[in-house]
């Protein structure tokens, strides 16, 4: 296999996404639970708790379900980043290098760029879509048995078997709108901004092509993309969370945009970004520990700097 091929590209994105997963993983479990207070679901079987925050979150999983389970529903957050990782990060290269194409001077102008980092990540996240339903659905597990309601799943693969019973093919793709959109948004944040921030720093600065350049632009996308995705990650995980009939249809929202109306309604414009501080500060340690991690892998293998 060419170190220049494709596949060789998808595996090693892989490698470098299913590292930066496993790191900041436990900042995810806590950002997903924290979206989930205040939803109808809680009044419905009074079991509101008051919102605790980040730190308290965390330190009330540790205390009330164990350690381990801040990395309770990873298995299937590596498989989604397997697909998501491996599909937008070469299909933004081929759209840069083979499609869209820089400019004579070398130059990938920002349309461009804000183009092909949309296309990729929409187009990678649709592909994963079934995984991140899982993922969702898994991290949830241990807040239902707290509460005392039965558990939905024992397992990815229960998890998949479950959902195909309930809502057939059509079930893995629930809350695939929503999904796509944040993809979207967060890979224009994160890739377009790594790809621009790089090569201004190349063109302008003294620095050269090493890991100060790639930190400093990991850091930079890591920042964008929570502050373009966290509202739609916010009703994303709604979505996906809810429980559904025996066709699969949502039982709490019947859309994207009903479920962006009652959040709002309920609980306020600021309540889109529930959850940043922790969508945030995963999303730094996340861009940096990929970016760093696929450079060097990338230039380890005799393939060119992103």
């Amino acid at each position: 296999m060419s170190p220049h091929s494709l596949p060789t590209k998808f595996v090693l994105t892989a490698c470098a996404a299913s590292m930066a997963e496993t790191v900041t993983f436990p900042l995810d479990l806590t950002k997903t639970r924290l979206q989930i207070q205040g939803e109808a679901v809680d009044r419905f079987y009074k079991t509101a708790k008051p919102y605790r925050g980040m730190v308290k979150t965390a330190i009330g999983i540790v205390k009330e379900e164990g350690v381990f389970k801040l990395w309770q529903g990873v298995t299937p957050a590596i498989y989604r980043h397997i697909v998501y990782s491996g599909v937008r990060m070469v299909a933004y290269e081929q759209l840069r290098d083979s499609l869209l194409k820089r400019n004579a001077d070398g130059y990938f102008p920002l349309w461009k760029a804000v183009l092909g980092g949309m296309s990729a990540g929409a187009l990678g996240q649709f592909f994963a879509s079934p995984t991140d339903l899982v993922k969702v659905q898994m991290q949830m597990e241990g807040r239902r048995r707290l509460e005392g309601k039965p558990p939905r799943i024992h397992g990815v693969y229960h998890a998949f078997v479950k959902i195909l019973s309930e809502g057939g093919i059509r079930g893995l793709w629930a809350g695939w709108i929503p999904n796509v959109q944040r993809a979207a948004l967060v890979s224009l944040g994160d890739l377009t901004t790594y790809d621009m921030v790089k090569h201004f720093l190349l063109r302008n600065t003294t620095l050269k092509d090493s890991s100060l350049c790639h930190g400093l632009s990991s850091i930079c996308a890591g920042l964008v993309a929570a502050t373009m995705g966290t509202p739609a990650d916010v009703i994303k995980t709604r979505i996906m969370n809810q429980t559904r009939d025996k066709q699969g249809r949502g039982l709490l929202y019947t859309s994207t945009y009903d479920c962006l109306k009652q959040t709002i309604k309920r609980e306020g414009l600021l309540s889109l970004y529930k959850g940043f501080l922790p969508i945030w500060a995963r999303m730094a340690p996340w861009s940096m520990t990929f970016w760093l991690t696929f450079e060097q892998i990338r230039k380890l293998t005799g393939i060119n700097s992103f």
